[in-house]
Formats: C-alpha cells, sequence, structure tokens
C-alpha cells in the first residue's frame, strides 16, 4: 500500500502533525519530537520530500536556513491526522504505556 510506504516508520506522523501547525525549522522540528536522533529526522525528512510531502525552502543567507512546510500533497493528510488525534484521545490507557501528548 503506498499510503504505509510513504508514511509508516516511528516519526512520519509526528513530522507531519507538527508541520500542520506551522513551517519550521530542523532545530524547531526536532525539539517538537523528542526521541528522534538528528540522523533520523533527517533522513524521514528526505524520504518525505522525495514522496512530495513535505517542502524544503532553502534561503541563501549565512548562516544558511532551511524552513520544512507540508506541500499540498502533505496538507490533504489534516483529515487523517485530525481524526487519529481524535481516535487516539479515547483509547484508554494501557499498563505501562508511555503518554505521548499533543495539542
Amino acid at each position: 500500500m503506498r499510503a504505509v510506504g510513504a508514511l509508516g516508520g516511528k516519526w512520519k506522523l509526528h513530522i507531519v502533525y507538527h508541520l500542520m501547525l506551522d513551517v519550521m525549522r530542523f532545530g524547531e522540528l526536532h525539539r517538537a519530537i523528542p526521541g528522534v536522533t538528528q540522523q533520523m529526522l533527517t533522513a524521514q525528512l528526505r524520504e518525505m520530500e522525495a514522496d512530495g510531502i513535505v517542502h524544503r525552502t532553502v534561503y541563501a543567507q549565512v548562516p544558511p536556513k532551511v524552513e520544512y512546510s507540508l506541500s499540498e500533497v502533505g496538507m490533504r493528510l489534516q483529515p487523517l491526522i485530525d481524526a487519529l488525534v481524535i481516535w487516539g484521545r479515547k483509547l484508554p490507557p494501557r499498563a505501562g504505556a508511555k503518554s505521548v501528548t499533543v495539542a
């Protein structure tokens, strides 16, 4: 299934969720997603850019400035992400499970 391939993995849905809220620089995304390594975040962003989900804007300045945003394709994920957030809030807590809070 193409959708699972494009969004599969531990971090891609987190990235989409945060980019739905605002355009972000790499450091902002890294701080917003606890537990993701810089190497993994870089790899996931590159894959998502190649899949047309994320748009990367590089500004020609010193020091270099790079911003990430959702592309038009990525913005179409908003209803799915919203539905997942609502669904997740209704799940009963699991014993011993870590809780991740999203706005």
